[in-house]
């Protein structure tokens, strides 16, 4: 097992014993997945959306996990009294710009949250975070086409740049960066865009490795490439199926997740982002 591998598995011995608090301001189509799911992986779910209580649940969490799915201005204002909360106890912040660059309001309710909350990671597909760096890519109500690993590479490094936080961009490959450090992920399977709410749910099972974590980059990594591997593992046993069973056996899998779980299921390049935009392996 190489220092990278290690230090992921560590991450997630680390979870599944503290069982960390995630505090998840999501929307109404993933919650009961996005919980189940959190229970699976050995986390602790948490929905509070109301402006009243949400400040003192963010500051009792191990990570607060803003998701604009189903939003509207209320929620968001209430998402900014969390994260500002966040922000002053020390917890991790993530956002999920769930359809940035559909609507207006959606863009600028994601940039408002930047703007207003310091954000420790950013989790969307190629469109949802080329929209919040003003580029325009076409998305179709939540869901976007594919970028190749590079090229989410180059995407993923410019946002991280532009907006001072660690960026993941998912879709066939992953790729976080802090804008320095770059890694692209392969693993995962194509059913995972056949069941609704697993996006979402990589943001919040992020969020629990963030609890546990104060490097994002490294935090990030151990998220993607063990949600990556559970989700192989699930596809390699429901392939005669579809996606209702792959569903229930991703869940299983999440909870059957263990140190050694990713040979084989999932892998790790690392890259670093040169200043002139070039790129190498590292």
């Amino acid at each position: 097992m190489d220092t990278l591998e290690k230090q992921c598995s560590d991450l997630l011995v680390k979870v599944q014993k503290t069982k960390p608090l995630v505090h998840n301001m999501t929307n109404v189509v993933v919650t009961n997945f996005t919980a189940n799911g959190l229970y699976a992986l050995g986390a602790s779910p948490v929905m509070a959306y109301a402006p009243e209580e949400v400040a003192d649940m963010a500051k009792i969490a191990g990570a607060v996990v803003l998701n604009l799915g189903t939003l509207s201005t209320p929620q968001v204002d209430a998402m900014i009294i969390a994260g500002r909360s966040a922000n002053t106890h020390g917890v991790p912040v993530l956002l999920d710009p769930v359809g940035a660059g559909a609507t207006t309001f959606r863009t600028e309710s994601a940039l408002r949250i930047l703007r207003k909350v310091e954000v420790s990671l950013v989790r969307g597909n190629a469109a949802e975070i080329a929209n919040l760096v003003g580029e325009s890519r076409e998305i179709k109500g939540v869901d976007a086409g594919d970028s190749s690993g590079t090229e989410a590479a180059e995407l993923a490094v410019k946002a991280a740049r532009a907006l001072n936080t660690t960026v993941a961009v998912t879709g066939r490959e992953d790729v976080i960066t802090d804008g320095q450090r770059c890694r692209i992920i392969s693993g995962g399977d194509a059913l995972l865009t056949q069941v609704t709410g697993t996006g979402c749910l990589l943001t919040s099972v992020l969020g629990a490795f963030a609890a546990v974590e104060q490097d994002m980059l490294l935090a990030g990594t151990a998220g993607l490439t063990f949600y990556g591997a559970a989700a192989s593992r699930a596809a390699e046993r429901t392939a005669q199926y579809g996606p209702g069973s792959f569903q229930i056996a991703f869940l299983d899998e999440l909870a059957k997740l263990h140190p050694h779980s990713l040979k084989g299921y999932a892998a790790v390049r690392e890259t670093e982002a040169a200043g002139a935009g070039g790129w190498w392996v590292g």
